[in-house]
C-alpha cells in the first residue's frame, strides 16, 4: 500500500517533506490541553487536544480536536484548517456572520480575526498557522 512505509523525513534545513500518517492523529498521541492555552487560537480553552508536528519558523502545522463547547478567538494569527470529523460554527464577532462547518470544509482565518468558534460535535482538523 502507498501508506505502508515508515515515516519519511528530509534531515536538510530547511525541511521540505514530512509524512505523517492519520494513526498519528488518534487521543493517545495528542496533547491534551486541559484547561490551558490554545496554541492553535492564541486563548485559554478547555477539552481541546493537539499536536504540532511542523514547526520551523513562522509556519506551524498540525493536528487540532475540541469537544462539544464554544472557544473565543482574539486576534488570531493568518491560519488554514481542514476540517476531518465533526461540526463547527465560526462567528465573526466585528461582522456578525456564521458559518457552518462540516467534515471536508477548507477555511482560511485571516491574521486579526476576532470572534468565536462553536463547536457542535466533536471535531479534528489539520491546521496550518502563519506567524
Amino acid at each position: 500500500a502507498v501508506n505502508a512505509h515508515d515515516r519519511i523525513e528530509e534531515m536538510s534545513n530547511p525541511i521540505r517533506v514530512q509524512v505523517d500518517h492519520y494513526h498519528e492523529f488518534g487521543p493517545e498521541k495528542l496533547t491534551s490541553n486541559e484547561g490551558g492555552y490554545d496554541p492553535l487560537y492564541r486563548s485559554e480553552s478547555s477539552n481541546i487536544s493537539y499536536n504540532t508536528f511542523y514547526d520551523v519558523g513562522p509556519t506551524k502545522v498540525g493536528v487540532w480536536t475540541a469537544g462539544v463547547g464554544s472557544i473565543s478567538v482574539q486576534n488570531a494569527p493568518k491560519s488554514f484548517f481542514h476540517l476531518l470529523e465533526g461540526t463547527l460554527y465560526v462567528n465573526n464577532d466585528v461582522t456578525g456572520e456564521a458559518k457552518r462547518c462540516v467534515a471536508g470544509d477548507t477555511v482560511m482565518l485571516p491574521e486579526g480575526w476576532y470572534g468565536h468558534v462553536d463547536v457542535i460535535e466533536p471535531v479534528k482538523k489539520l491546521y496550518t498557522v502563519v506567524e
